[in-house]
């Protein structure tokens, strides 16, 4: 301070032909000292009669002590309390309010995933206000505090009870929100007791003081007094020009004060280490800029780091661990929202990522997926068996060609059910139902083709006008994903129909296709033929119908996720129906009974199988 003054009193362009005096008063640590000594600057050497102030201060500035409560300009005053000009109109500071320092800190713990932390502070208008910033911007973040604790340097009991919290504590990482008194006091008992392995998150106060740098506060904690250079800048400054201030130093710092007194948030991120040969040093690890973008605020070099107990990777402090796939977070009664039980998902429901409060509806019904690649295999089969016995009369008698369409419209069918399987999304929810459509209007025509050759022209016609309802609902309102929030404590994806009416339309006209493919084949079941396939896709058709007039109200009532594991069952079941209705008869001829699969008995009048 002294070194200050004289430099300002040599400056022939600040102040010209003013010299500054000054007073200076040790406080001492003490609050009482600090208020007497004030006191006096504020009204000279006596006070007037009666021990009051006679409101006659000789000094036009005062620079108060380094302790927000004790404290005018101040180096040090770093309470947020200070930032109403209402109540302190000719408060400034050449530091920046504890409300940056706060929330720097929370950057800190943030940028290093520490959720669940402890918190020491003094018991002043420093520590209270500055702490009180803190749990306030954490509690935004989703920061959980396992305790806060406070005492005065003068509270020897509960200094020791603060000892005892962060040893019983489960975080590992304590934000210091401490006076450099305190933090002494404090630094003394953890090294007393032995108490290590703790990450403190220190503030300006004590954080680059050399005392405290020592083997034994190393082994606890390891891992600008600038600011009174610029108060007694600021005050030469106010008094050269009344005003308020905006100015450089010589060392390039430009000292400025906002509408509430306050310079600009600037730290400095220091990260006590120790050298090879056992010297301490104060290691610059990044920096915290309030003037800068929000994003830009906090800028770190982790690698540079060292952590307590000399540890290059950064100590892990959570109070549960993230819930393995499979699981969900159940919340501990009477605990923050940090601390959680895992328990296993409901009937249902899985969880394939860690940490999730709500399961999702499983992605896959196994047992479905596996009914529809049965399906694809025996179909396959059976379309390999009639390939191998292509020339045989029972194959030759019943069209190979539409046999092998209809086989090839069936496998569709098999695995257009498998799009009705996983997490729905804007393609899958469009290609479900018009693969639907598609595929088992081509597998009924196949069935009308066989069932009355004469209507060839039919079958080849009728998909056509099936496949223009589907590009209608395609273009007019397609289906897309949807979220159905109607079901308490779940929330279902699923896919939402578009338009209603093409749905039906696209159901109603394969459901025509059946019910006339039924009628024809009926008609035709006592035709005098051998091997009358009539018969058989009048059993397929029966089934067919059934499937699908049961499936109407069942798809209507069903909720949520059920609605699409209604529909697959009705497609496999249909398929199913089809193929073992239409097939299973011929493969039993070709595999069990070969002395029927004659051209004779094919054309004969004989009892039919």
């Amino acid at each position: 301070m002294i070194f200050t003054i004289e430099e300002i009193n040599r400056n022939e362009t600040l102040l010209p032909n003013v010299s500054i005096g000054y007073q200076i008063y040790d406080m001492c640590g003490s609050r009482l000292s600090t208020m007497s000594a004030t006191m006096g600057l504020m009204n000279g050497p006596d006070f007037g009669s009666g021990d009051r102030c006679n409101g006659q201060p000789p000094l036009p500035a005062i620079i108060g002590e380094t302790e927000s409560s004790a404290t005018v300009i101040l180096p040090s005053a770093t309470c947020e309390c200070f930032s109403n000009r209402k109540d302190y109109p000719s408060f400034f500071r050449t530091i920046a309010s504890d409300y940056h320092q706060s929330s720097a800190l929370v950057n800190i713990v943030k940028h290093f995933g520490w959720s669940w932390v402890g918190a020491v502070n003094s018991d002043t208008d420093y520590g209270n206000n500055g702490m009180a910033v803190f749990l306030k911007i954490a509690q935004e973040e989703g920061i959980c505090v396992e305790y806060a604790v406070k005492f005065y340097r003068t509270e020897t009991e509960k200094l020791k009870k603060v000892v005892d919290t962060i040893k019983k504590g489960t975080s590992k990482v304590i934000v210091a929100f401490v006076s450099f008194v305190e933090m002494g006091l404090l630094i003394d008992q953890l090294s007393i007791q032995n108490i290590a392995g703790f990450q403190m998150i220190g503030v300006e106060s004590w954080i680059t003081t050399i005392n405290y740098i020592t083997p034994n506060s190393f082994h606890s904690l390891g891992g600008y007094e600038y600011n009174v250079y610029k108060a007694v800048y600021a005050v030469a400054h106010a008094l050269h020009s009344l005003m308020k201030l905006n100015f450089t130093t010589k060392m390039g710092d430009h000292v400025w004060f906002d509408s509430s007194g306050v310079a600009v948030a600037q730290y400095e991120v220091v990260n006590w280490q120790q050298e090879s040969d056992g010297s301490f040093l104060f290691k610059s690890v990044g920096f915290y800029d309030a003037s800068l973008p929000p994003h830009q605020h906090l800028q770190l070099d982790t690698k540079k780091i060292i952590w307590a107990g000399g540890h290059l990777k950064n100590p892990r402090s959570v109070c549960s661990e993230s819930c393995p796939p499979g699981t969900r977070k159940a919340a501990q009664k009477g605990r923050p929202v940090c601390c959680y039980d895992c328990i296993p998902c409901a009937e249902g429901e899985i969880s394939n990522e860690t940490s999730k409060l709500h399961p999702i509806l499983k992605k896959i019904n196994v047992l479905l997926a596996f009914f529809s690649l049965f399906g694809v295999g025996i179909t396959a089969l059976v379309a390999i068996l009639f390939y191998k016995k292509k020339d045989t009369p029972i194959v030759k008698a019943n069209n190979s060609e539409l046999s092998f369409l209809l086989l090839f419209s069936l496998t569709l069918c098999f695995l257009c059910s498998l799009t009705f399987i996983g997490r729905p999304t804007e393609w899958s929810c469009m290609l479900r139902h018009t693969a639907f459509g598609i595929t088992f209007v081509l597998c009924i025509s196949c069935v009308l083709g066989k069932t009355i050759v004469v209507l060839m022209a039919f079958k080849a016609t009728l998909p056509g006008s099936n496949v223009l309802i589907c590009v209608l609902w395609l273009i007019i309102s397609p289906p897309f994903p949807h979220k159905n929030m109607k079901y308490k404590e779940k929330i279902i994806l699923e896919c939402s129909l578009g338009s209603i009416i093409g749905f039906w339309a696209v159901l109603g006209y394969i459901g025509l296709l059946a019910i006339l493919c039924f009628i024809l084949s009926f008609l035709a079941r006592k035709l005098p033929d051998n091997f009358n396939e009539a018969k058989f896709i009048t059993f397929s058709m029966l089934i067919f119908c059934a499937v699908w007039t049961t499936f109407i109200p069942a798809y209507v009532s069903s909720p949520g996720k059920f609605t699409v594991a209604v529909e697959i069952f009705a497609i496999l079941a249909s398929s199913f129906g089809l193929l073992f209705c239409i097939f299973v008869p011929k493969c039993y001829i070709i595999l069990l009974k070969p002395e029927q699969n004659t051209k004779q008995n094919m054309m004969g009048t004989s009892k039919s199988y």
